[in-house]
């Protein structure tokens, strides 16, 4: 696989920027993703979710007043208006012309976890995710501290619960086990202790806040410190810990490069990272522009909107339906905005077992024959879809149509393989064989059909 296909991939969700990787180098290719603007626009499909206090407490009683079909009709509207948000998402990720703030987002979306399903207001899991996207590059105490005091994650993680002689410990915990510090870094009494700091921290108008009434106001010690600690000051201290820079290391050298990121390389990063004061952007700058220069293709299973998207880019399909990729992703086991918990997805091998595996191939039978990712049966997926899964769809791949059956195989696996072996060159020669002539009719259909072998290999699924 070309390098520079290789890292469009990495940084992005196709080969599409692998000409741009190469003309303007890699670092500044990482400089204008940087730069990258955000639209901070509140969406059309969000106009009727509750946005204040007032509105979503003016929401609660509509539902205690209505009748059940009345309520699962409530229900079913914002479950609508979450998919609408899906495939909002997807867009963004598919149409950005330097795709890295969205591909972090995901990040940090999966790092800090907050669905759907718990929050229930759609408007609350919007926020939470502009503050990812926002913060995707910044430095990583202030998203720590922005993202706690979300409306959805005080929701998600019960903290609307946890007040004084009553404390509810989820959102303590997962703090220090899977936002920062990691399992061995604390002990429980920092749990039960950070519970007391965080006790009355609840949902605002913009952004969670403490009632008075339900805090909890007594001296407490915290990580080796003692005293009435907050939220911002709980978030200091957890900063100072020795540890802090190795948790979101790993995942980022996971999420990115390997599925298995060898311990040195997680402290080597880690090491910079603090020395940078916990400056995303440098750390990213450091860990793409020297991994570049390794071999190291192969190392990390595609997750599904990789391997989704990256179809569609290389079909040059236009303007593809986002609510139908997104249950293609439901599918997968990557359901936006909906983690099966707040581990989030797991990754790695989880992304190709025999099921997942049978469900790409299925795809990409479909989507070489024009026809949309998901099938989408069911009755109610149409509706939610507005389109007509069965559509035919218009695909192109494109191919060096002056090229013979040796050059056409070499330039498909420089843009989609990482490796190919001798026994797996042969097949590809059965299918597009020494005779081949473009100008016969049927030419681009044996193209297509080695297309399509190519992206049901397990090589394939690698990056």
């Amino acid at each position: 696989m070309n390098i520079n296909t290789l890292w469009s991939l990495r940084l992005g969700y196709s080969a599409r920027h692998a000409k741009t990787i190469e003309k303007l180098g890699l670092k500044k290719f990482l400089e204008k993703s940087f730069a990258t603007k955000f639209d901070s626009k509140i969406p059309d499909f969000l106009e009727d979710s509750p946005k204040t206090l007032n509105e979503y407490k003016e929401i609660r009683k509509k539902y205690k007043a209505a009748s059940p079909e009345e309520v699962k009709g409530l229900l079913k509207k914002e479950g609508q208006t979450s998919f609408e948000m899906r495939a909002w998402w997807i867009a963004k990720m598919n149409e950005e012309e330097f795709p890295l703030r969205e591909k972090m987002t995901c990040f940090w979306h999966n790092h800090y976890v907050s669905t759907f399903q718990k929050v229930k207001v759609n408007y609350w899991v919007f926020q939470h995710n502009q503050i990812l996207r926002e913060n995707a590059f910044g430095n990583f105490k202030t998203l720590t501290k922005k993202i706690i005091q979300s409306n959805a994650m005080v929701r998600y993680l019960d903290n609307v619960d946890n007040r004084k002689d009553k404390l509810n410990e989820n959102l303590s915990r997962e703090l220090l086990e899977l936002f920062t510090l990691g399992i061995g870094n604390y002990t429980e009494q920092d749990i039960k202790n950070g519970a007391k700091g965080l006790a009355g921290l609840g949902i605002g108008e913009e952004n969670a806040v403490y009632r008075k009434f339900f805090e909890d106001s007594e001296s407490f010690t915290y990580l080796g410190k003692k005293g009435n600690f907050k939220i911002n000051e709980m978030v200091d201290i957890i900063f100072e810990q020795p540890n802090i820079p190795y948790l979101v290391t790993r995942k980022i050298l996971n999420w990115f490069i390997y599925d298995n990121p060898k311990e040195e390389l997680v402290k080597y990063y880690g090491d910079y990272f603090k020395k940078m004061n916990f400056e995303i952007q440098p750390l990213l700058t450091k860990i793409f522009t020297e991994e570049f220069t390794k071999n190291n293709a192969g190392s990390k299973i595609k997750n599904p909107l990789e391997f989704s998207l990256q179809l569609m880019s290389e079909l040059n399909i236009e303007n593809p339906n986002g609510k139908l990729i997104a249950f293609f992703l439901k599918e997968q086991g990557m359901d936006l905005f909906n983690q099966p918990n707040v581990k989030g997805w797991d990754g790695g091998n989880s992304w190709l077992t025999s099921q997942v595996f049978l469900q790409r191939n299925n795809a990409a039978d479909l989507l070489c024959n024009g026809k949309n990712i998901s099938r989408a049966n069911k009755d109610y997926e149409n509706r939610l879809t507005k389109q007509n899964p069965n559509n035919q769809l218009s695909i192109k791949l494109n191919w060096d149509a002056a090229g013979n059956n040796k050059q056409i195989v070499a330039e498909l696996k420089d843009r989609l393989l990482f490796q190919a072996d001798e026994n797996m060159q042969q097949d590809f020669e059965q299918i597009l064989k020494y005779d081949f002539d473009s100008k016969t009719d049927g030419s681009e259909n044996a193209v297509m059909r080695l297309f399509n072998f190519m992206v049901k290999t397990p090589e394939f699924q690698l990056i």
